[in-house]
């Protein structure tokens, strides 16, 4: 089974493509909609916005052209400190794993910012 380094609900930015700067000219900070661990594609909120054409379905429902987000290798993303009292706040970080107190007593893996400490 293969594995990715983000998952659905980070918060993470793009690091290359077209969408790697929005309109302000900041790097694009988004959350994670879904992820495909056997394609290592990712989709992340408002980026990589393709066109799609759909058809009518049920008679008086209208068809046309609609924008939906489209997949795109998890590479091309990097996971970001939501902490806002870490020197690494919404920039790109590797995540650092920890082990801490899970349920029944046994150790359960989490992924926390290098930084500040946080779980991620």
């Amino acid at each position: 089974m293969k594995s990715l380094h983000v998952k659905k609900g980070d918060t993470v930015i793009v690091i290359s493509g077209d969408d790697r700067k929005n309109d302000k000219g900041e790097n694009t900070i988004a959350k994670v909609i879904a992820t495909s661990p056997e394609e290592g594609k990712v989709i992340v909120e408002g980026v990589n916005v393709v066109s799609k054409h759909q058809k009518a379905r049920k008679q008086g429902e209208t068809g046309g052209i609609i924008k939906v987000e489209g997949a795109f290798y998890a590479s091309k993303v990097q996971l970001v400190c939501t902490n806002s009292s870490c020197e690494k706040y919404n920039k790109a970080i590797r995540a650092k794993a920890s082990f801490k107190e899970g349920k029944n007593g046994k150790q359960v893996k989490v992924r926390v910012c290098p930084k500040c400490g946080k779980e991620i």
